[in-house]
């Protein structure tokens, strides 16, 4: 499994449209990408800042997404967001949510 982490900075005062945005447009969008498992979104208490964890079956399956989908999602946020995201990719480890194969212990 794959993570793709995405953090931004978000517009004053616009949590609200943060999540609504989220909510009608973006998941939308992920849920027709083949190999998209999950979204997680974590806005921290003061509303400045959020993260994106989605998760995929395999790096091919984000990158396709990365490379496809990712710009209309950014189009999508750039009313609520400030600057551009960073993204960090990552191999998943453990997940209490999803059965995934001890990789990362070497079996």
């Amino acid at each position: 499994m794959f993570a793709r982490l995405v953090s931004m900075r978000l517009r004053p005062n616009h949590v609200g449209e943060f999540t609504r945005t989220m909510e009608k447009e973006v998941l939308p969008l992920l849920e027709k990408q083949q190999g998209f498992q999950d979204e997680i979104t974590l806005v921290v208490p003061d509303g400045t800042q959020a993260i994106g964890i989605s998760l995929w079956d395999n790096k091919e399956d984000a990158e396709s997404y990365n490379l496809g989908t990712y710009p209309e999602v950014l189009k999508a946020l750039a009313k609520v967001i400030k600057g551009t995201p960073k993204i960090k990719t990552f191999e998943v480890a453990n997940s209490t949510f999803h059965k995934i194969a001890a990789r990362a212990a070497g079996t």
